[in-house]
């Protein structure tokens, strides 16, 4: 029988790209905890007919899988990079196409990156608010790391890390550890 399903979405055409390699890390650490499989999509694995649609209907086969795989995720980690304090508005645009009822009460952890400190409150500011328009479950701890967080598109930060490790830890109201479960198990 399958896990619970997890889907990763980094709001980024970059690659490499500190944002995707953020919410990879994210998802590589709840997929070892929760037993999760996982899938990580990024603005260009959406595909150019995004910037083009008006509607759902009018994305190729390949957007509408990803949009397909994230509202059918059990939960979402989503990233977004930072410009000029708030995301892109091509992954606000891939949002706009997600009904409302969609993600309603789904658990997610939101991220973001910037060059610095200075745009730490984004995911405060504009990404806790949008998916509260959704009445999503977005999690109490919310990450944001800055280019000195990062060696080589790794996390390299202790504080990064600690709270990277505090907000998968807030998963397990919605999802039982997979050691807790293989403990009683036994």
């Amino acid at each position: 029988m399958p896990g619970p399903k997890l889907v990763g979405l980094a709001g980024s055409f970059n690659r490499p790209s500190k944002t995707y390699a953020l919410v990879s890390h994210v998802a590589d650490l709840a997929s070892g905890q929760y037993g999760f499989a996982q899938t990580i999509y990024d603005l260009t694995d959406v595909g150019p007919s995004l910037g083009q649609a008006q509607w759902r209907k009018d994305l190729d086969d390949t957007a509408k899988r990803v949009i397909d795989d994230i509202v059918s995720a059990d939960a979402l980690i989503i990233g977004s990079p930072t410009y000029k304090g708030s995301y892109p508005g091509l992954f606000k645009h891939l949002i706009d196409l997600i009904d409302p009822h969609e993600l309603r009460a789904k658990p997610i952890i939101i991220t973001a990156t910037g060059g610095g400190d200075r745009h730490a409150l984004m995911v405060e500011h504009q990404l806790r608010p949008l998916f509260g328009f959704f009445m999503a479950h977005t999690l109490p701890t919310a990450v944001y790391a800055s280019d000195r967080d990062f060696t080589d598109y790794k996390v390299a930060s202790e504080p990064l890390a600690g709270r990277i490790g505090e907000v998968v830890g807030e998963l397990s109201a919605f999802f039982p550890s997979k050691n807790r479960v293989l403990a009683a198990a036994e």
